[in-house]
């Protein structure tokens, strides 16, 4: 095998152990195999190109195109141009799905589901990396800066990383690199021709011929590598330790306190896949939040993060909507009609500093939200998102809502959906199984209208059909998760909500999927704790006069609505008691107060002031100073490394040049040497003593003249 094609392997090879790195954040980790496949295929055009004598550049720029060439037959073939060429729309299409990754990433905490978008970001990020790697250590030949692409993509890894066997990924991403290195080493050293190593050869009366090259001390070229290397490693080590943490999602799955695992037993992100598994089945049920309302149907008071509203067969999932700045009042939410009994009640809600995530926790319909900090506000879902990092850690927030009453004559008499909404919402992907459909007819077989339709649906799960509640099964949305979901009869709350929304819109009744918490437990003081195994999902259907509506098919979970009641009551149930007119007619503008706060509040420090009149700010105080000093150190050392090669050169240049300087004086002084000295042949044809060789000398021809 030739030097170059060693080289190229030895790229190869480490740049995919370096992302190996990257199996513990998302899974399945079947991409892996296609990113080595691609690689391989991207690695073997640039050793076919290097084989021309075409200027190195040009190796580079055709290695690029034929890499996005690559990514457009696997990510965008109906759109490229010949089913091969990335013309326009295949752009886009690659743009869409990078966007798509984007907010994939934000959304799921690790291990993510593999996505089109984040097996895009995937992909191409190795693509991207190998194709660094193999420019400077292959079409260069300059293996220590490759090192730079490689610790970048390990340290990716390791900053997103929960632990687990991150020393396996360290081991493998820096034997890639070493690997890398000796193969350079071996390459340069075969160019400089035979080293004596031997038993030097004396003249009769003079020292050995080369004893500074046989001395055994290592060879500049040779030390150089050594230093750039633990160099390397040094930071590769170094960095992951400095990262700051960081929170929310598959960017911010590290959370503070809590058992458990997924970011310590904080809700990081909205993720039905991951996180809230994880949180149902946290051995401790910790406090995310706490809120005090003056609501008479607390059993109903759920608080809801975001609703899921596209099906695409492999998951649900929000829409890309516009975001605009939160109005002082809400719009009228959409389809509520003047003749459903509404009362508006006011909520203080106090976030735990252990809850971080981007999406604010709000009762629906929300009609006005008092909140400190950069917030946004996407109408469709009527949900709250942070901008510029913006999350709920610590927030204290006051919220009007409406208590929507329906009855059930108003439900049966509603009419059909405005047809733009009809068709969103009742959207189902071609890879839904037949028996989806099958099953919700025969379900519903009888039913009068879509609310008789949509209530036997929520019975059939909750109570007829032999469900069971179990939150050890694993997770899954898309379309074989909820027929297999339909067969074994055993799943919790995701299962329950995305099969009844799947199986509702193919009965034509539009539908989606919140994403929250069910209202809590009560505590003596009179407000309300939410912990981690209060996350929840449930299906909202849209009802023309109602608006959307909530649902509860999961047996054992909330509370049934007493619209979907067969007997509804008449006026004999108990009305819950009204807070008592005084003080605490009105919720306080402070959530919790130090007299009544909770013991779990008080324990963690999160107890609000009396004293205060409105809703207190954060007291985050910021990123702390020597944070940022030493990041900003630690990115001055990363963007020196490259120049490290360089200065060393020069180094070795002006050393050089010194001993020039030094051997043509000694020439001057001495034209000829003297008669009856003991020197070599060597020695006498440059001209100086043996006592004065340079220690640099490592290599000599093997016929001296």
């Amino acid at each position: 095998m030739s030097s170059r094609g060693r080289l190229a392997l030895c790229a190869f090879a480490a740049t995919l152990m370096a992302a190996a790195s990257m199996l513990p954040l998302v899974e399945p980790a079947g991409w892996i195999l296609q990113a080595a496949f691609l690689l391989a295929v991207q690695s073997g055009m640039g050793a076919l190109v290097r084989r021309a004598p075409v200027p190195r550049v040009l190796v580079i720029a055709v290695q690029a195109l034929f890499t996005l060439v690559l990514l457009t037959v696997v990510f965008a073939r109906e759109q490229a141009l010949a089913g091969v060429l990335p013309g326009p729309e295949a752009v886009q299409r690659l743009a869409h799905l990078l966007a798509s990754g984007a907010e994939d990433v934000g959304r799921y905490a690790t291990p993510a589901p593999v996505t089109d978008g984040i097996r895009l970001m995937l992909i191409g990020g190795v693509l991207l990396i190998g194709l660094a790697v193999d420019a400077l250590a292959v079409t260069f030949r300059s293996a220590a800066p490759a090192g730079l692409p490689l610790l970048a993509l390990y340290s990716v890894a390791a900053g997103l990383s929960e632990g687990g066997a991150d020393w396996l990924w360290f081991l493998l991403a820096a034997g890639g690199y070493l690997l890398l290195l000796l193969a350079e080493g071996r390459d340069r050293l075969s160019q400089w021709g035979r080293v004596f190593s031997g038993a030097a050869s004396r003249s009769p009366g003079g020292p050995a011929v080369g004893a500074a090259i046989s001395s055994g001390r290592p060879t500049a070229p040779v030390r150089t590598g050594r230093r750039i290397g633990a160099l390397a490693l040094g930071v590769a080590l170094v960095v992951p330790a400095a990262l700051p943490a960081l929170e929310g999602g598959m960017l911010f799955g590290a959370g503070g306190g809590g058992n458990g695992k997924g970011g310590g037993g904080t809700i990081s992100a909205v993720n039905p896949l991951v996180s809230l598994q994880d949180n149902l089945n946290q051995p401790e049920n910790q406090q995310v939040m706490s809120y005090r309302t003056n609501s008479g149907t607390p059993q109903d008071f759920y608080l809801r993060i975001l609703a899921l509203d596209q099906f695409n067969g492999s998951e649900w999932r929000p829409s890309t909507r516009r975001l605009r700045d939160v109005p002082k009042r809400l719009p009228d939410p959409e389809g509520l009609g003047p003749d459903v009994a509404v009362t508006e009640v006011r909520t203080n809600i106090s976030a735990s500093r252990s809850y971080q995530q981007t999406y604010l926790p709000l009762p629906y319909p929300a009609t006005e939200v008092k909140v400190d900090g950069r917030w946004r506000y996407e109408p469709a879902g009527r949900t709250l998102v942070g901008d510029r990092g913006e999350t709920t850690r610590g927030a204290q927030y006051q919220v009007s809502s409406l208590v929507v009453e329906p009855t059930a004559e108003q439900l049966a008499a509603a009419g059909p959906a405005p047809a733009a909404l009809r068709r969103e919402y009742t959207r189902v992907p071609g890879s839904l199984p037949k028996v989806v459909e099958e099953t919700a007819n025969k379900v519903t077989r009888g039913a009068a209208n879509d609310y008789e339709r949509a209530v036997k649906l929520q019975n059939y799960f909750a109570f007829d059909g032999g469900f069971t509640y179990d939150t050890s099964v694993n997770s899954g949305t898309g379309s074989a998760a909820i027929s297999r979901f339909l067969k074994d009869k055993q799943g919790f709350c995701i299962h329950f909500s995305f099969s009844m929304a799947a199986m509702a819109r193919t009965l034509g009744i539009p539908a989606r999927v919140a994403v929250g918490f069910t209202p809590g437990t009560g505590q003596p003081d009179g407000s309300v704790s939410v912990g981690l195994r209060d996350a929840h999902a449930w299906p909202e259907l849209f009802f023309e006069g109602v608006g959307w509506t909530r649902f509860e098919p999961t047996p054992t979970r909330g509370s049934t609505p007493q619209y979907t009641q067969q007997d509804v009551p008449t006026g004999d149930t108990e009305v819950p008691a009204l807070p008592e007119k005084g003080s605490s007619a009105a919720p306080s503008i402070a959530p919790s107060v130090p007299d009544s706060c909770p013991a779990q509040l008080r324990k963690q420090g999160e107890c609000g002031s009396s004293a205060a009149p409105g809703v207190t700010p954060p007291t985050d105080s910021g990123t702390p100073t020597s944070t940022v000093v030493g990041l900003v150190l630690l990115a001055t050392v990363i963007l020196a490394l490259p120049l490290l090669p360089l200065l060393w050169r020069l180094r070795a240049r002006r050393h050089r040049l010194s001993l020039s300087a030094g051997r043509t004086s000694v020439r001057g002084r001495a034209a000829a040497p003297p008669t009856g000295r003991g020197t070599t042949g060597t020695d006498r044809y440059h001209g100086i003593e043996p006592d004065q060789a340079p220690d640099s000398t490592t290599a000599v021809s093997p016929a001296a003249p």
